[in-house]
């Protein structure tokens, strides 16, 4: 809500303006919000930033439009720029954005659409793509753009301590609409606390519907401004290149309101966006500088890779010596292939380089998050929130628990559903769990290898139910930090079942070939077929050859006997669990 105060009309009749002033300046002038000044200027075809300076008719003109009398100033200079550069001072710096959303519906269009429409004045034909982002030249402001495959990388880099991006564009195709992926991002998204624009594409298309869509964005929880919202809207068609250059203009609205700024003269920091092995040239790293200024020769330290930088190069290939905030550079010169989300820093020496970079990489491993861990950080008073991504098997379950735990919430401690949808808990749940300091509750659906394997690796708790009463059980013991630690299965080896065979002894026996870990006698076992689960009971016998073993290792045949355990066939998966405590 607005805490500004309207002048009265005898106080706007005496409104008096200098012979120059920025927008930000203006603002204050007429007890107004930045943001309307630029709306204002926007709707007259004016492109402006918060800091960029008006002359006295433009200023007026604005100052009218809203309602104001005014007059020059006399005698008086104008008021300085707020604008700062010098001295190590703060300076704006370009917008961060990155373009999401469900796979076809336009993401790699509007990129596209967006380098062929904005070049600089020295380049005939589009901008050439050589490292994971680029920079567009909009009316003399730059802006960024990461290239990102998805909102995987987008949260894999929150995962790891750094927040890349300032603006989420969210592209929604207006013939299809809202699809899986779209809520998957746009919950991404939200967890980031980034700001959202979104773009309905694929209007040039016949029988679209872009209020349809608006609808289901209300759904979402993205109200657009039009219907009483906040978020921007903005209808384009990426393949005919209309509303493009609508859209830009409302990136840099947003980010006026942002007033993004860094320190362009310290040394640089910023975070790994990716990196590849070049055969010819060795790690090649493409980083985003967050702040200061990252030159030819810096000492860097990027997680566990450091180096000095020995050659640098901007979007389009071009060698260079020097990049500010919000520049994107491939650099060469690192010891090693950094990870994408490691942070990265410029050292004084490559003595200290070498020392933080051992460290990082002998750093000691998370403990695990589970719920018994946050009940004891509650209790402990160190946790104000709990976030939680909710899987369930059917999207009929999912609002009455969404809803049953949130109510969960007490003044001391706060619950929030980041994410909620049906079907198995994937990588990308983990990681958004990660990112987001949070563990994952799945209600009778199974969670992917892929995911189990990194959950062990990002420190990430799932816990499983199939039965609600259970579950709120829990969570209230939780928020009460009495929950007890508890016992839960963690996977010790994959197998496939290559031949199925008959014993007399032990009935249906199972040749299988160990993929990976280790398949041990004493373990619990999952037959899936498909990815569901067709039968769960315990390991009966296991031989290699003739002989019965404890465990055999991955890349080894062995023979499988499982109790009870009739509904197997040849290319199942047999999982294999052991017991263990979660404390």
């Amino acid at each position: 809500m607005d805490k500004k105060k309207r002048v009265s009309k005898e106080e706007s009749a005496k409104l008096e303006l200098p012979p120059s002033m920025t927008v930000k300046q203006l603002a204050d002038a007429l007890r107004t919000e930045p943001v309307k000044i630029i709306k204002s200027l926007m709707r007259k075809g004016v492109m402006v930033s918060i800091n960029q300076t008006l002359d006295f008719e433009t200023a007026s003109a604005t100052a009218v439009d809203l309602g104001f009398d005014v007059k020059a100033q006399e005698d008086r200079v104008a008021l300085p720029s707020r604008r700062r550069g010098a001295k190590g001072k703060l300076a704006t710096r370009p917008p961060v954005v990155t373009v999401m959303g469900h796979v076809d519906h336009g993401k790699t269009s509007l990129l596209d659409a967006i380098r062929k429409t904005n070049v600089t004045a020295q380049e005939a034909g589009a901008i050439t793509q050589h490292i994971g982002a680029y920079q567009a030249l909009v009316n003399d402001r730059k802006i960024t753009f990461l290239d990102t495959p998805g909102h995987e990388a987008f949260t894999v880099m929150r995962a790891r301590g750094a927040q890349a991006t300032d603006i989420v564009v969210l592209v929604v195709a207006a013939d299809d609409g809202v699809m899986p992926q779209t809520v998957e991002a746009a919950n991404h998204a939200k967890a980031a606390q980034v700001p959202i624009v979104v773009a309905i594409n694929k209007i040039d298309k016949p029988d679209t519907d872009p209020e349809r869509v608006k609808q289901q964005l209300t759904d979402l929880g993205l109200v657009v401004e039009e219907w009483g919202g906040d978020t921007v809207c903005v209808p384009i068609s990426a393949k005919q290149g209309q509303g493009i250059t609508d859209l830009l203009e409302n990136l840099f609205l947003v980010a006026d309101i942002l007033e993004l700024k860094a320190d362009p003269d310290t040394a640089a920091e910023g975070v790994v966006i990716e990196a590849t092995l070049d055969k010819t040239r060795g790690p090649l790293a493409t980083l985003l500088v967050q702040k200061g200024a990252l030159k030819l020769g810096d000492v860097v330290v990027a997680g566990t890779a450091w180096g000095k930088i020995k050659a640098m190069f901007d979007d389009k290939g071009k060698r260079v010596n020097r990049a500010g905030p919000s520049t994107p550079v491939g650099v060469l010169g690192l010891n090693d292939v950094a990870r994408s989300g490691d942070l990265f820093v410029v050292l004084p020496d490559e003595h200290q380089a070498r020392s933080l970079a051992e460290k990082q990489q002998h750093a000691m491993p998370r403990s695990k998050m589970s719920l018994s861990a946050l009940s004891s950080q509650i209790s402990h008073g160190q946790l104000k929130e709990l976030t939680i991504v909710l899987k369930t098997d059917v999207e009929g379950s999912i609002e009455p628990i969404k809803t049953s735990i949130e109510r969960l919430g007490t003044e001391k401690v706060k619950v929030r559903v980041i994410h909620a949808a049906s079907g198995s808990i994937t990588e990308s749940d983990v990681l958004l769990a990660s990112a987001s300091g949070g563990i994952i509750i799945g209600f009778n659906t199974p969670t992917s290898p892929g995911a189990t394997q990194l959950a062990n690796v990002e420190a990430v708790g799932i816990q499983h139910y199939n039965v609600i009463y259970k579950l709120i059980e829990d969570m209230e013991k939780t928020l009460q930090g009495m929950l007890e630690p508890t016992y839960g299965d963690v996977l010790s080896g994959r197998a496939e079942i290559r031949a199925v065979f008959s014993s007399s002894k032990l009935g249906k026996v199972a040749g299988i070939y160990i993929m990976e870990g280790t398949a041990r006698r004493d373990a619990q076992v999952k037959v899936l077929r498909q990815t569901k689960v067709v039968s769960e009971s315990r390991v009966s016998s296991l031989k290699r050859f003739k002989d019965d073993v404890a465990e055999v290792a991955a890349g080894l045949e062995a023979g499988l006997g499982i109790e009870g355990a009739a509904d197997f066939q040849v290319g199942d998966i047999v999982e294999f669990y052991r017991r263990e405590r979660i404390s």
